[in-house]
């Protein structure tokens, strides 16, 4: 799994953070997303599929 988010769709809801907090983080200044790992460890996987779902703004994708 290899994840890429678009900071431009970022509406900085932080959904991602709360659902993978290991994999996702926010700017102090904006609150936009910032990507601490592109390729998560499987065990994480989950998580990130649930930030992906959850994202108001679908800014996170997933490439397989």
């Amino acid at each position: 799994m290899k994840v890429v988010i678009d900071e431009e769709k970022c509406v900085a809801a932080g959904q991602c953070v709360n659902s993978a907090m290991d994999v996702f983080d926010q700017r102090d200044e904006d609150g936009i997303v910032m990507l601490l790992s592109e390729v998560p460890p499987a065990e994480l996987e989950d998580d990130v599929r649930q930030a992906a779902a959850v994202c108001p703004a679908l800014a996170i994708t997933i490439i397989e």
